[in-house]
């Protein structure tokens, strides 16, 4: 089969279908159709098709702000028969979150009846719940019968629905968006909607408005729920001028003081995603909490949180009703207790602090789906707000030049009454005479033909010319705002003003920069020696100097390694399938007892163990390497990482291993390689590559088949050492400069037969 066929489908009675052609068309038709389809919103009325639908077919109905509620049921079934042939439960749940205020800024349906909570609560059956729309809904539909947007078929060409709804503000800025589409996704917040629209006046009176004075009129987002936005200026400014980042937010509280001193803490804001049955729960598992999936027992780090969450939190009650949407009480364990220690521990510990996320992706006006700045997306609705009043000024210049028409056509009846009566008395085909004789349009002269007899009244005439006088005025005026573009920038500034005077309101969400929440656990800086065996235990024993031959162990283990270091610092430990992992040496359990397997102190991959553990400064660099002869040179700092499950940082394959990682210092200039089958090779660190994010790097040494690299050793002023056996007795030799000469190569090479007499050799770092 000719995979350069240019069509899918041949005509041929021998022609097939080429099924990778076809994959790939009907799998881009698939993501085109859910782009454009169901998941994104269109910047011109901040729109998704489900949620156009269902606005439009209310309006249909008669559902405006005034009108009696109906049944929900009754409203999806309309959207669903007439123009979304999808599920009615999708349609229902699309008109429920237009419905609720804690979700919308600005709700556009107004429901009756249970329309779920704050709390995750689910909405009441459509059955049993109503639905009418909102004053604020008249944005999107007041003029979608002035010839402002396009109409196409719906689904079975029985019905015609909008293109888009001709909104008079930005409501996809107002109101936000969320969705997943096929190889992109959206994560638009809600704004303030005098915020914006003083932007877009902004933007009209000087389009060369500089990106500073924009984002003093657009701060930040503004939630339903309010709350607070910790980020500074400079990092919203920068998210909104690439479209794309994540926002830092907290709740709202304050103190109540109570009899006897004590007092507490009451949270009446939540940030976004939040809420306050997400928090009672997080505080149950926190101060009850269970073994992680496949441990027996608790671990050190939940039994701290746990101890820490019990020593300073005594109650916590939801109160929240009516009266107030939130209000969360948290009572101390003391009336001493710090109050910033005991805010720092929630907001660290539960979802009072957070992220927001935001992703302006949007379809454009040309139908394009991208990712836009704030600028960009306020640029292209304002230009279909230009083409949409532009269209409804035509639209109604057309209406008042018709209009026009047909009074000139009867201002002429009234000049001639018996005249145009005989006419029509004695012609057989009337219009026809009527044309000829008064130099009428065809229009003119179905009006006239039309027209009662008591129209013919001499107080009639005078209405006729009042009427046409006041239509050429407004003709005039029409056409002069076509004509003059700044009579028509004018007329688009006046309407943003008025609908921001009309539906505007306060800014609910605080602004103010503050710095992350961070708990922060008082350790002692002192000499420690973490003592790690060759099965994973840990513990750690005070102080410098301990002869690592007294350490006990348990039956089948033995000493891996012991380091001298401090308290403050932390262990990282590298697993087989090279992620790592961080523990904090204070956390370690004292060298009383045997200490604790290093796997109980984090999450390991399934699959996988811990091959090789090391505590050094930050800045220490190492080189970290796999038997195949791939490495590079990272510090330890790049390891540290505090997720629980560790990252990802050396690429190791399926039958690959990671070898022990090796520490460098200043004096080092080169490092020695030694294979498993005696090939030596002395590289300059300068050809070693250097991967801050982790990787696999480059090949160090180049390896025969059957072959791998089983040690290395840094090269310093002194050489290297090389222990082993010889002669039935362990023997050192020291490997000087001048000795290493002859194995000096580039790095990839494959180096040279290691010429000694000593049996199985260890290298071992010089200059140390």
């Amino acid at each position: 089969m000719d995979v350069n066929t240019p069509d899918l489908l041949t005509a041929g009675e021998d022609d097939g279908l080429v099924l990778a052609r076809y994959a790939e068309q009907a799998y881009l038709d698939y993501a085109v159709s859910v782009v454009r389809g169901r998941a994104l919103p269109e910047v011109s009325d901040g729109q998704k098709p489900v949620q156009r639908r269902i606005l439009y077919a209310m309006d249909a109905m008669g559902l405006g702000p005034q009108a009696r509620p109906v049944k929900s049921a009754r409203v999806v079934g309309d959207v669903l028969g007439k123009y979304h042939p999808h599920g009615d439960q999708a349609a229902y749940d699309a008109m429920v979150r237009m419905a609720q205020d804690f979700v919308l800024r600005y709700p556009l349906v107004d429901g009756q009846g249970n329309f779920g909570s704050r709390d995750g609560d689910n909405a009441a059956a459509m059955r049993y719940t109503e639905a009418r729309l909102t004053p604020f809904s008249r944005l999107l539909l007041d003029e979608l019968d002035e010839g402002t947007v396009d109409f196409l078929p719906n689904y079975d060409g029985s019905q015609q629905e909008p293109v888009c709804l001709p909104a008079r503000l930005p409501i996809m800025l107002l109101n936000g968006a969320s969705g997943i589409a096929v190889g992109m996704a959206t994560e638009i917040p809600s704004h303030n909607l005098r915020e914006v629209a003083q932007a877009c006046v902004a933007l009209l009176r000087k389009p060369t408005l500089p990106d500073e004075d924009l984002y003093r009129m657009i701060p930040g987002p503004d939630f339903p729920g309010g709350g607070q936005i910790i980020s500074s200026p400079q990092d919203i400014a920068q998210i909104y001028a690439s479209g794309r980042g994540s926002l830092k937010a907290r709740a709202c509280w304050h103190f109540e003081d109570l009899a006897r001193g004590q007092w507490q803490m009451v949270v009446t804001e939540l940030p976004p995603g939040t809420s306050s049955q997400k928090i009672l729960e997080t505080i149950e598992d926190l101060s009850n909490p269970k073994p992680r999936a496949g441990k027996k027992s608790l671990s050190a780090e939940q039994q701290q949180t746990r101890a820490l969450v019990l020593g300073l939190l005594d109650a916590v009650r939801d109160e929240s009703g009516k009266q107030a949407p939130v209000r969360l009480v948290f009572e101390p364990k003391s009336r001493t207790i710090d109050r910033d220690e005991f805010v720092n521990l929630l907001l660290v510990r539960t979802g009072l602090e957070g992220n927001v996320p935001l992703n302006l992706v949007c379809i454009d006006t040309d139908g394009r789906p991208g990712q836009r700045s704030l600028r960009q997306v306020l640029e292209s609705w304002l230009a279909f707000r230009a083409q949409t009043i532009n269209r409804r000024t035509r639209h109604r210049l057309d209406k008042v030049m018709d209009r026009i028409h047909i009074l000139e056509g009867r201002s002429i009846v009234y000049l001639n009454v018996d005249e145009v009566i005989r006419t029509i008395r004695e012609a057989d085909e009337p219009r026809a005479a009527l044309m000829e004789r008064f130099a009428l349009t065809e229009r003119q002269a179905d009006d006239i033909l039309e027209m009662r007899l008591r129209q013919l009244a001499r107080l009639e005439g005078i209405r006729i010319e009042q009427e046409l006088l006041k239509k050429r005025e407004e003709q005039d005026a029409l056409q002069h705002l076509l004509d003059n573009p700044d009579a028509f920038k004018r007329l688009m500034i006046r309407e943003i003003e008025a609908d921001a005077k009309q539906y505007g309101d306060d800014r609910r969400t605080l602004i103010e920069p503050a710095d992350r929440a961070v708990m922060e656990a008082q350790v002692l800086d002192e000499p420690v020696t973490v003592i790690m065996s060759q099965k994973g235990w840990l513990r750690v024993r005070q102080g410098h100097g301990h002869d690592a031959m007294q350490f006990g162990f348990k039956a089948g283990d033995a000493l891996y390694d012991a380091v001298e270091c401090r308290s403050t610092q932390e262990l990282i430990a590298l697993s087989s399938t090279g992620r790592s992992y961080c523990v904090a040496v204070s956390g370690l359990p004292s060298a009383r007892g045997d200490g604790q397997p290093v796997t109980s102190m984090l999450t390991l991959e399934p699959g996988s163990r811990i091959v090789h553990m090391l505590v050094a400064d930050p800045a220490q660099r190492l080189l970290l390497g796999v038997a195949s002869g791939y490495g590079f040179v990272a510090t330890a700092g790049d390891m540290a990482t505090r997720q629980h499950a560790g990252k990802q940082f050396v690429t190791v394959d399926q039958k690959d291993v990671l070898l022990k990682p090796l520490y460098l210092s200043p004096e080092h200039h080169a490092v020695a390689l030694l294979s498993e089958k005696g090939k030596f090779l002395v590289v300059g660190l300068e050809e070693l590559k250097g991967l801050s994010g982790g990787g696999r790097g480059t090949i160090l040494m180049g390896l025969d088949a059957g072959d791998s690299l089983a040690q290395w050793a840094a090269v310093g002023p002194s050489g290297v050492l090389l222990r082993g056996v010889y002669r039935a007795r362990d023997t050192e030799l020291s490997l000087s400069l001048d000795d290493l000469a002859t194995y000096v190569g580039r790095r990839a090479r494959k180096g040279k037969l290691l010429e000694v007499k000593i049996k199985q050799p260890s290298l071992w770092s010089g200059g140390l």
